[in-house]
């Protein structure tokens, strides 16, 4: 990778791709584009990125030589900026990838804490269980049962909502 081909982040690269595909965009027109701004693989990493934005091929305007036909469904588009803009709190500005790149995090970050706190409480219960504070074992039981729930709730809407792996 030369020095030049890391100039632009994933999202930035992204943005750019949503900009160029709101009027439509031949798949080696990016790569033409972006070549003295990212490598092959940072601008496929984009692309696939971007369609979680309503980035879409269109098939009947396929090229031998310009390959696929991309633009954005601006309905879907509008609808994770509106979303993004309502959830996230996050500066002023378009960069929509960033946006969704915060939210995902925050959401990872949140099935990560009630999954860890589901198991220090199931494991501190089992702990006071096996040394005879059975009270204690079992409300810590409870608290892992309930957050397991939670954690399980979160995971199935975050999975529902794309953000899951």
């Amino acid at each position: 990778m030369s020095p030049i081909a890391s100039r632009l982040s994933d999202t930035e690269l992204s943005q750019r791709i949503l900009e160029m595909a709101k009027t439509g965009v031949y798949r080696e027109s990016i790569f033409e584009a972006f070549r003295s701004l990212a490598t092959k693989q940072q601008i496929r990493r984009a692309i696939a990125h971007t369609k979680q934005f309503g980035l879409y091929s269109v098939k009947e305007l396929r090229d031998a030589e310009l390959g696929t036909y991309y633009q954005i469904d601006l309905a879907k588009y509008e609808s994770f900026a509106a979303a993004l803009q309502a959830s996230v709190p996050m500066p002023v500005g378009d960069d929509l990838a960033a946006q969704l790149l915060a939210s995902t995090q925050a959401i990872r970050t949140m099935l990560a804490i009630a999954g860890s706190g589901t198991l220090i409480f199931w494991v501190g219960g089992s702990i006071c269980l096996l040394t005879g504070h059975l009270q204690s074992g079992r409300l810590a039981w409870a608290s892992a049962a309930s957050l397991g729930g939670l954690w399980l709730l979160q995971h199935k809407l975050a999975s529902s909502q794309g953000y899951g792996r």
